[in-house]
């Protein structure tokens, strides 16, 4: 008689079942609707051992390449792995002594790359500082420490360029180095008075304040230094038989740093969006990011991650705030609405008010201190450096005062915290950025003021600024030094006898006040301003990066000191991604404001006729045109073509049908962004369907 086991075979034609089940599915519903139905992708069961690695082989070959990649790459187990090693090792075998060669030395150039890479990451600015910062505090501050090293080495790399082709010729002229001499060609058609530039340099016996004073101010000994415009008074430089034409290379050099920053910065700032897209997601994922993902995990220190914790719930708390307020938004009457948008107009309006009264006071300062700096009573006395500080002092107290009104008004208008946030930063980026744009507007109409016939013989108001362009990089130097000085003193100052405090009095004012809060947006608006300053004085002042250089990697020391010793991070930090971004966003803005102060300088201003490479051109622009005059006329006429409407139309449409192609693009990956989203919620939704059929079947 059969065992009783033998009446369990009965059973096993339900083997079949499986597949009707999982037909069931609703993703397999939504796919069947979706294409029509469905195919098989593999011959082999996708659990068969040596399945996967027979795919990997079957298409290399189908597509008929040699297995190049290592085995380790691939996504198999171990033991496909070793099986498509042993099916490596066996095409080899078969190959030509020239093709052993070849994969052998491809292979060992490989591994001789990686471990130059390797090497060369401890060559890396920093790298050790950052990497415990990270550990430490996060990510979030990391980030702006990174971005920090980033601004060095741009700076360092522009001061290279600048340094090679305007500086290092000038020199070797002066010197006489490899048998070079300068060419000086006197200006024709233009007026001697045009021509007379006397720059205040010391004679005689100098009291050490002189020396000071002219280190802050960029006049005296420094004024006719190669840091300023005035000194590469110079048409061109033989070197042996070779004519290095400064003029041509002056332009040159400066369209070269501005392209060479936009295109690093819009590379960096490509890989924060990729991060940033990622992140941006709908309130509920947002929600599971924080919950499942939220965590830092390079944090080590305690306190840093008690911050993190607090931090963590400070969001989910205005994650429901936001919520209940778009739920209250939702919810308004027409007059709330009404009541809340007059408000908003209102507010607006003394935001105006306010950024116009800085702006006029910029102005009104420019003008007095540009009239009266040169005064001859005040030439020995504190009054001279206070005068020619007045534009930065009152800049630095909009940059100072504005924020904090913005931040007090802001509370009156309803937004959302997260929009609270935006909406300031974005009115301080303005506020500080265009305190730039003013100060350099007020002195373009100091030296372009043709009121009473002042600059008829030489297009600019000569006899205030005979070499004016120097004058504006003075101007750039002194905003940039004095920026150095109020980072620098706010540690010293503000920050370090507020630690004091706070570790050693027990009062609980000062408990309450606390420490300082380590603001990297604020921060960030810091060193962008300073970076903005850099890149608009630079073609005034050629070796003004280098004094930026030596400025960002001093501060990058105070600031790290700061935040170990003497402030807290912020109790709201953000995620990396979404800050690299950011930071990157406002120092592009900071970029292309510094393309219009130095185009219109390049342009429309008349060049000074007493000073600097272009004192034989109108504008410094001209030597473009007058160079092209140089070359052959075939030559000649392409350039022309290129620079005519017949180029420029076609060249536009273009570029436009390359904008939509692209735009297009984004489009398909925003709709496959959008299926891979509801192919989870699928998942979903099959894992609830299976686990009520495995409890009906209990049941």
């Amino acid at each position: 008689s059969p065992s009783p086991g033998l009446f369990l075979l009965p059973e096993e034609p339900r083997a079949a079942a499986p597949v009707d089940f999982l037909q069931e599915l609703p993703s397999c519903q939504s796919a069947r609707r979706r294409r029509g139905g469905t195919r098989e992708r593999r011959s082999a069961p996708p659990g068969t051992t040596g399945s996967r690695g027979a795919a990997a082989r079957t298409l290399q070959q189908e597509r008929g390449e040699q297995p190049t990649r290592p085995a380790r790459e691939y996504p198999l187990s171990i033991a496909e792995k070793r099986t498509l090693r042993d099916f490596q090792r066996a095409d080899t075998e078969h190959l030509s002594r020239w093709k052993k060669w070849k994969k052998t030395s491809s292979k060992s150039l490989k591994k001789a790359l990686s471990e130059v890479k390797g090497l060369s990451s401890y060559l890396v600015l920093w790298r050790h500082d950052i990497h415990s910062i990270e550990e430490k505090f996060g990510t979030g501050i990391q980030s702006y420490f990174s971005f920090l090293r980033f601004l060095v080495l741009l700076n360092f790399i522009i001061f290279i360029l600048m340094f090679s082709f305007i500086t290092l010729p000038v020199i070797i002229s002066k010197y006489g180095i490899f048998n070079s001499t300068s060419v000086n060609i006197s200006p024709k058609n233009i007026e001697d008075n045009c021509t007379i530039y006397e720059p205040s340099g010391n004679k005689g016996l100098v009291y050490f304040y002189t020396y000071l004073k002219d280190l802050l101010s960029g006049t005296g000994f420094l004024e006719v230094t190669s840091l300023f415009y005035g000194y590469y008074t110079i048409d061109a430089v033989w070197i042996s038989i070779m004519r290095y034409n400064l003029p041509l290379a002056y332009l040159l050099v400066t369209f070269s740093y501005l392209a060479l920053s936009l295109l690093w910065i819009i590379k960096r700032s490509v890989e924060g969006f990729k991060q940033n897209l990622v992140h941006d997601a709908d309130p509920f994922q947002s929600y599971c990011n924080k919950v499942f993902a939220g965590w830092d995990f390079c944090i080590t220190d305690p306190n840093a991650a008690r911050l993190k914790h607090r931090s963590l719930q400070c969001e989910l708390q205005t994650d429901l705030q936001e919520e209940k307020l778009k739920q209250k938004i939702a919810e308004r009457t027409m007059e709330e609405k009404l009541r809340i948008y007059s408000l908003r107009i209102f507010i607006n309006i003394i935001v105006l008010a306010i950024l116009s009264g800085f702006f006029y006071s910029i102005y009104r300062v420019t003008v007095f201190s540009q009239e009266n700096s040169n005064d001859i009573d005040n030439v020995n006395s504190q009054i001279n450096l206070l005068v020619q500080y007045l534009p930065s002092i009152v800049i630095t107290l909009a940059n100072f005062m504005g924020p904090l009104i913005f931040s007090f008004l802001i509370r009156f208008e309803d937004y959302t915290p997260a929009f609270e946030i935006q909406l300031t930063l974005m009115r301080c980026v303005f506020l500080r950025l265009a305190n730039i744009g003013v100060l350099l507007f007020s002195l373009w109409s100091q030296i372009s003021d043709c009121g009473t016939d002042k600059c008829k013989p030489c297009g600019y108001n000569y006899k205030l600024y005979p070499c004016w362009e120097s004058d504006v990089g003075q101007e750039m130097y002194k905003l940039m030094i004095f920026d150095f000085i109020i980072i620098l003193a706010v540690p010293l100052f503000v920050d370090f006898p507020r630690k004091l405090l706070v570790t050693h009095c027990s009062c609980k004012l000062v408990q309450w006040f606390g420490l300082q809060e380590f603001g990297i947006s604020d921060n960030v608006l810091e060193i962008i301003y300073g970076q903005t300053i850099c890149w608009i004085g630079t073609f005034f002042a050629p070796l003004l990066p280098a004094i930026a250089t030596i400025k960002y990697f001093i501060i990058f020391y105070i600031k790290k000191i700061s935040l170990i010793h003497t402030r807290k991070p912020a109790a709201r930090p953000i995620r990396a991604s979404s800050s690299n971004f950011f930071f990157f966003l406002v120092l592009l803005i900071g970029l292309n404001l510094a393309f219009i102060p130095v185009g219109v300088s390049i342009a429309r201003i008349p060049s000074s006729k007493a000073c600097g490479p272009f004192r034989n051109f109108n504008t410094s622009w001209e030597v473009i045109p007058d160079t092209i005059l140089e070359f052959p006329t075939g030559l000649q006429q392409v350039l022309f073509g290129m620079a005519s409407e017949a180029f420029a139309v076609p060249f536009f449409m273009i570029i436009c049908i390359i904008m939509f192609y692209f735009i297009a693009l984004a489009g398909a990956h925003k709709r496959m962004v959008a299926q891979m989203k509801e192919q989870l919620v699928l998942a979903s939704r099959d894992k609830m369907f299976l686990i009520r059929k495995i409890a009906e079947a209990q049941r």
